[in-house]
């Protein structure tokens, strides 16, 4: 079951900003680009540091999202 990120206040996707691909809400910093700095080592504090347009609610917002579809994905 793959649920979506329109349930977030904290992203936003257009067409017309980055490709529609999911940003942060007022940012054109992609989403897959948290993902992709974590896993490559560094720390929220250091993402929040390098794009400062995203707010630390916006990143746990996310993460909190992705940690509640990995659970129901694990129980169901």
């Amino acid at each position: 079951m793959v649920k979506s990120l329109d349930a977030l206040d904290a992203v936003e996707r257009h067409p017309d900003i980055v490709s529609g691909v999911w940003v942060f809400r007022g940012t054109r910093v992609p989403v897959a680009a948290l993902f992709e700095n974590l896993r490559d080592g560094a720390t929220i504090d250091q993402f929040l540091e390098w794009f400062p347009g995203v707010s630390r609610a916006q990143v746990e917002a996310v993460l909190n999202y992705e940690v509640q579809i990995l659970t129901m994905t694990t129980t169901a």
